[in-house]
C-alpha cells in the first residue's frame, strides 16, 4: 500500500560527463509502496539516474535519499535497501538457476541459515521452479529476465529498480514480466523504466517523463494526458476539396490534416487549441457549406501522442 513518506528524495540532480549533461537539476519524490513509470527516450538521462540512486556512479551535484539514508555518505547502506535489474541483466551463463542465485544470495550477505528459504521465496515468485537444475545460458530471454528479477529480490529489498526489464522479449514474455511485475508492485516500491508504454500504463500509477535531461512531466498518467494532450476531431466528407482550407480558419482549430480516404470520400483530422469540443462548430460549417458529412467523431491523445508531442521538443539530446 502506497504511503505519504517519500522513501525516495532526488533533490536538483546533475550529471555531467565531460561539457556533456546527462540530466539537468531534476527533483521529485517516491512514496512507499508507489510503482512508478520513469520514461523517456533514448539518451534521456533515465539510466544515469537509475546509476545515481543504487550508488552505481556519483552525481556530479544535488543530492539524493532512499530510505532516508543519503547515497553518498552511507551507499553500502542504500544498496541493501535497493535490488536492481540493470538492463543488460548481468548472469553467470555458465552457473545453474540454482548456483546463480546461491551466489547471489552470498554476495548480497543473506545469513546463511535464511538462503534457502530467500532463493526458494524469489524462485516461486519469479516462477523459477522448474528450470532451477538448468544451466542459465540454455533459458529463454524471458526466462533470463526473471532469473535477473530473483536475484534483484534475493535479499528482499523493500525498494526495486528495474531498468528495460522487458528489452528483447517477445509479446507473450513482455506480458510475463508484466504481469510479474504488477505482482511485486503490490509489496515493495519500484521504480521502472521501459520503451514499451502500454507496460508503464499497466503497470505504473505514477510517471515521470524525463527528457534530454530534465524532468518535464510528473504524475498520474491520465492527469499527464490531461494536461498535455489534446482533443483530436476526425470527419469524413464526400468531397473535400476546398474543407481543409475552410476548416483551418474555423475558431479553435489549431491544425488541418487531410487526405483522401482509403475506403470513400476525404478524411479530414483537426486539433483544437484549447482541447474543447470542436463538434458542434465543424458540423455548423459542414452545413453551411453544404458539404455531405460520412463520418465525425472525438478521440482523446493517449499517453503515446502525449510522449511524441513532449520529447520532439528541447534542445540538442545528451546521449547517455
Amino acid at each position: 500500500m502506497t504511503t505519504t513518506e517519500a522513501v525516495i528524495r532526488v533533490e536538483k540532480l546533475t550529471k555531467r560527463y565531460g561539457a556533456k549533461e546527462a540530466i539537468r537539476g531534476i527533483s521529485f519524490d517516491v512514496p512507499g509502496g508507489q510503482v512508478l513509470g520513469f520514461i523517456g527516450p533514448n539518451g534521456a538521462g533515465k539510466t544515469t539516474t537509475m546509476k545515481i540512486l543504487t550508488c552505481f556512479i556519483a552525481p556530479t551535484s544535488g543530492s539524493a535519499q532512499v530510505a532516508g539514508l543519503d547515497i553518498s555518505a552511507h551507499s553500502l547502506e542504500v544498496r541493501r535497501k535497493i535490488g536492481y535489474l540493470p538492463e543488460d541483466t548481468p548472469l553467470y551463463h555458465d552457473l545453474t538457476v540454482l548456483e546463480f542465485l546461491q551466489f547471489a544470495a552470498a554476495l548480497r550477505q543473506v545469513d546463511p541459515e535464511r538462503r534457502r528459504d530467500r532463493i526458494r521465496s524469489a524462485s516461486d515468485v519469479c516462477g523459477l521452479g522448474g528450470v532451477m537444475a538448468q544451466r542459465v545460458g540454455e533459458l529463454s530471454k524471458g526466462y533470463r529476465q526473471r532469473v535477473g528479477l530473483a536475484q534483484a529480490l534475493i535479499h528482499d529489498p523493500p525498494i526495486l529498480i528495474l531498468d528495460e526489464p522487458t528489452s528483447g522479449l517477445d509479446p507473450n514474455q513482455i506480458v510475463e514480466i508484466r504481469e510479474l511485475i504488477k505482482e511485486i508492485g503490490r509489496e515493495k516500491t519500484v521504480i521502472l523504466s521501459s520503451h514499451i508504454l502500454p507496460i508503464v500504463e499497466a503497470t505504473c500509477g505514477r510517471i515521470i517523463l524525463i527528457h534530454r535531461g530534465e524532468l518535464i512531466a510528473d504524475g498520474t498518467i491520465d492527469d499527464v494526458v490531461r494536461e498535455h494532450g489534446e482533443e483530436r476531431v476526425f470527419l469524413r466528407l464526400a468531397d473535400g476539396a476546398p474543407a481543409e482550407q475552410v476548416l483551418d480558419r474555423l475558431g479553435g482549430v489549431e491544425h488541418v490534416k487531410g487526405c483522401r480516404a482509403a475506403d470513400d470520400g476525404y478524411l479530414l483530422a483537426l486539433e483544437g487549441r484549447d482541447g474543447d469540443d470542436l463538434r458542434a462548430d465543424i458540423h455548423g460549417c459542414v452545413k453551411d457549406n453544404g458539404w455531405t458529412l460520412l463520418m465525425l467523431e472525438s478521440r482523446s491523445t493517449g499517453l503515446e501522442d502525449v510522449f511524441r508531442k513532449l520529447t520532439a521538443q528541447g534542445p540538442e539530446a545528451d546521449q547517455m
